[in-house]
């Protein structure tokens, strides 16, 4: 049995890499690190994922819903900040919950960058397999 270390970095899928460049970091804030041929290199916080160009992205979520999606963790403020400013530009948060039990515990906001893939804020309260809960 293989033992990992974490994860370096996950994929988004885009079809349009200067307009999901432009929205994950110019819009969202994320940091860009690079951008070499097809794919732009991002960070949140300390850990890292990258926009790859796809001809096909993967969109399988049925409309409303968010069963596939990319979850970033943020501060109760900047959980905050982002129910205000994600609409003022134009980016609807198509849903919210408040979990108080499951795996991961918080708030949540859900959005979709410009090729419908979904993404998710959480100001995270606990996980299951966190060991200080």
């Amino acid at each position: 049995m293989l033992k990992t270390e974490g994860v370096l970095h996950f994929t988004i899928p885009v079809k349009d890499l200067d307009r999901a460049e432009n929205f994950y970091a110019g819009i969202l804030g994320f940091e860009k690190i690079a951008r070499i041929d097809r794919i732009v290199f991002m960070r949140a916080g300390a850990d890292y994922f990258n926009l790859t160009f796809s001809e096909n992205p993967i969109t399988l979520n049925a409309a409303g819903r968010h069963e596939i999606h990319s979850a970033f963790r943020v501060t109760p403020e900047t959980y905050e900040a982002a129910l205000k400013i994600l609409p003022e530009k134009g980016i609807e948060i198509f849903k919210q919950e408040d979990r108080r039990a499951g795996v991961f515990v918080g708030r949540s906001a859900y959005i979709r960058d410009p090729d419908g893939n979904v993404i998710e804020f959480i100001d995270l309260k606990h996980a299951l397999g966190d060991r200080a809960s």
